[in-house]
């Protein structure tokens, strides 16, 4: 089988720090090599993941440019899928598209009609995002779509679900053998795992640190800017910067209850600085206001034997074995999420590893996502009513 990838012109592969649908191809391509498919990734000249081939428009991350006003920005991903559609036509011999690139990647891809082979392309966000486009997306017979959690296809506008061939949960390399590791020694703090954004609800983990007692750490960018010195000085040389929603909201609502010790901002660290406070933490805090598709800070949390504790929203509820693995509490009950985040003290890491080492793996995920292909390229019928990833 040969597959083209698309990751898109954003991040490299695999990223630096932050970059969700950047770890997922990561960790999925070198699982579907080990199996004999040849893949070909489009993404950004800087990308240094093993692959059969490799092609780009941008050397560098265009990621920064998603600060930018719409009509300045909105030529990126046009460009970057321009030259997807051209190797498309240049090279016959790919039997299969997947695609990682919002709204552009299957629209472009759609306009190629019968010359187009077959696509898959995994929806990796929020659905209600663009109503007009997935809700009447339907009529393409050579792109079906895959989600990244059972309630986020239950979501899905009936068009777009149409078109799907099932849930494949996300994996990291971090549940790799993640119940023969050492822990280190928990310390009395939870870490707030992700982008800083409102639908992330990193202003109501500084009410839970409050009301809990517990310390919180927050470990993500603000939009591109991975540190606090990066993001005031952008702020300074740029006045266009602050009216970025997430720099807004970060100034607004973030910033004015950090105090260094009850709630601090680390920044986006590097994976290994990352990986070990995550593991030191009591617990991973998702206060989520919204219905978070796939989770990956969820399974990487898992892996490294750190209970999760969050709002019932999205695919939680899928990842979190209750009372043993974490705790998901109704959402906007902030009394139950505080409660839950004193008790997670009392919840063993071997269980979160244990669950993590075999469900969470990258060989999972890779079989489940061979087993999609082989529905989109109809070689075997039999999968087309199966749910891989349960």
């Amino acid at each position: 089988m040969r597959v083209l990838v698309n990751a898109g012109p954003w991040l490299p592969v695999p990223p630096d720090g932050y970059g969700g649908i950047e770890n997922v191809v990561a960790t999925l391509v070198p699982e579907l090599r080990r199996r004999g498919v040849e893949v070909v990734l489009a993404a950004v000249g800087t990308s240094t993941l093993e692959v059969d081939g490799r092609f780009s428009v941008y050397q560098e991350p265009q990621f920064h440019q998603l600060l930018r006003p719409y009509n300045r920005a909105m030529g990126v991903a046009l460009a970057h899928m321009r030259r997807v559609v051209d190797e498309v036509r240049r090279d016959p011999s790919f039997d299969l598209v997947h695609d990682h690139l919002e709204v552009v990647g299957p629209a472009m891809l759609a306009s190629l009609g019968d010359a187009c082979p077959p696509v898959l392309h995994t929806l990796h966000w929020d659905l209600t995002k663009h109503p007009q486009f997935y809700g009447e997306f339907g009529d393409h017979e050579h792109i079906h779509v895959n989600g990244v959690s059972a309630a986020q296809l239950a979501t899905a506008p009936p068009a777009l679900r149409a078109r799907g061939v099932g849930h494949v949960h996300l994996a990291t390399p971090l549940a790799e053998h993640a119940d023969r590791r050492p822990r280190p020694a928990k310390e009395e703090f939870a870490v707030v795992l992700g982008r800083i954004t409102p639908a992330k609800g990193q202003h109501l983990a500084a009410r839970l640190a409050r009301r809990s007692g517990i310390d919180v750490v927050l470990a993500g960018p603000v939009g591109p800017f991975r540190s606090p010195g990066a993001l005031d000085r952008a702020m300074a040389a740029d006045a266009e910067v602050g009216r970025n929603p997430d720099v807004r909201y970060f100034c607004d609502e973030v910033r004015p209850l950090l105090d260094g010790t009850r709630l601090r901002w680390v920044g986006s660290l590097p994976p290994r600085e990352r990986d070990e406070l995550v593991a030191r933490a009591r617990a991973c805090l998702f206060p989520l206001q919204w219905e978070e598709p796939g989770g990956t800070a969820v399974v990487e949390s898992l892996s490294l034997g750190t209970p999760v504790v969050g709002y019932s929203r999205g695919c939680l509820p899928e990842l979190v074995d209750q009372g043993r693995t974490g705790f998901v509490v109704p959402r906007d009950d902030e009394d139950a999420l505080v409660e839950a985040l004193r008790a997670a003290k009392t919840l063993d890491p071997a269980a979160c590893c244990g669950e993590a080492a075999s469900r969470f793996v990258p060989s999972v995920m890779a079989e489940n996502y061979l087993a999609l292909y082989r529905t989109v390229l109809g070689s075997d019928r039999s999968l087309v009513s199966a749910t891989p990833g349960t």
